[in-house]
């Protein structure tokens, strides 16, 4: 284990870990791992949100129910307890993390969609299309989805960062993806047994997660400033 440029060591600017492996290029690697899985899991979570949003926004009654039940069942649910539990069935491999995280973080844009899908059912745009006898399928896609999706765009952003930590914890409890494949989460679990040895190995990785989680959330905050009226100011 060599430290790195704070040594005056540039051969290996972040050092090396216990293996004598370069922290930077297991760093950069390892980056790519984590938003691959991060925002393969908001993709596929802000798809199944969206869905069961309109579905309850816009018909009501049986549906709004059940899905809002659903909803509420897993937002009270232990996000990690519930990863955990998941894992256990489909193993901690790349697409099995993808799935864990999606699973947990479906609900907050099912949430928000529902509830801008029942102001917008209620517009006349969507009570004329109506009334043309536009089809259902039409309505949603092309007349209420393009209003659900503006607010959404900065709720997206705070769920990266979100499932960036979700991620990295199931990594540093050994339940992320199997050597030689590794993430910031896995770099800190691997680094946690040389502390006091070699900090860095730890230290680098958690510095990445820290950085990366600001960044999505100063863009989330950019986002939900330009689309919410209220913080607009009309020039005179």
């Amino acid at each position: 284990m060599r430290p790195g440029f704070w040594t005056g060591d540039w051969q290996f600017p972040l050092g090396t870990d216990f293996l004598g492996r370069d922290m930077l290029s297991r760093a950069i690697y390892a980056t790519r791992l984590t938003l691959l899985i991060s925002a393969g899991a908001v993709a596929l979570a802000t798809l199944f949100g969206i869905a069961l949003g309109l579905i309850a926004g816009f018909y009501g009654r049986w549906t709004d129910h059940p899905i809002s039940w659903l909803i509420d069942v897993q937002l009270a649910f232990p996000v990690i307890a519930l990863a955990i539990a998941i894992i256990a069935l489909v193993g901690g491999s790349f697409a099995g993390l993808v799935l864990v995280l999606a699973t947990t973080s479906w609900s907050t844009t099912a949430r928000i969609t529902r509830a801008q899908t029942l102001a917008a059912r209620n517009e006349v745009y969507v009570e004329a299309a109506l009334a043309l006898g536009v089809p259902t399928r039409n309505i949603l896609i092309r007349h209420i989805l393009p209003n659900v999706l503006s607010p959404l765009l900065a709720v997206v952003t705070y769920e990266i960062s979100r499932l960036v930590l979700t991620e990295s914890a199931l990594s540093f409890l050994g339940l992320g993806l199997a050597a030689p494949d590794v993430t910031w989460g896995g770099m800190i679990g691997d680094g946690r047994s040389f502390i006091y040895q070699a900090w860095w190995t730890a230290a680098v990785p958690g510095l990445l997660i820290t950085a990366l989680v600001f960044a999505f959330n100063f863009v989330g905050d950019g986002l939900r400033d330009a689309f919410d009226p209220a913080t607009w100011v009309k020039s005179k």
